[in-house]
């Protein structure tokens, strides 16, 4: 079953591109935060960021600043948000990959972003555990 993005890379649904190649896809954000608010996505439906491979990951990271130097030449921001949100509890509504170039043109539009951090916590721990992670991966 083809779901949104996948319906907008094939042409079934309409859509502002700004880039495409064989492996991304990039166009304008419908619901936009802020004028200029663009998506850069896998071509292939992929639900988080963890599954995408290496080589369509790096197709997205060789082209997402390309993108986001000429939303930014055009919409004469010079600050900016890359957001990517991965499984629904993290706000992500459209089960895609997906990287949002959202403009901050002032400090009241665009993303607006709550942090509330905490002091790290078995840090080392942690630390282990990932770098282990990461030699298996």
């Amino acid at each position: 079953m083809e779901h949104l993005f996948e319906k907008i890379v094939a042409g079934d649904i309409p859509s502002l591109k700004i880039y495409e190649d064989e492996l991304v896809y990039s166009f304008l954000d419908i619901n936009p935060l802020a004028p200029g608010h663009t998506l850069v996505i896998p071509k292939k439906k992929y639900t988080k960021i963890h599954e995408v491979p290496d080589e369509t990951a790096a197709a997205i990271g060789r082209v997402l600043p390309r993108i986001a130097r000429a939303v930014m030449k055009a919409t004469g921001c010079e600050n900016y948000n890359i957001l990517q949100n991965n499984g629904r509890p993290a706000h992500q509504e459209v089960p895609h990959v997906h990287f949002h170039i959202i403009p901050k043109p002032d400090a009241t539009s665009g993303l607006k972003v709550g942090w509330p951090a905490d002091k790290i916590a078995d840090g080392e721990d942690i630390k282990n555990r990932i770098v282990s992670a990461l030699e298996e991966a």
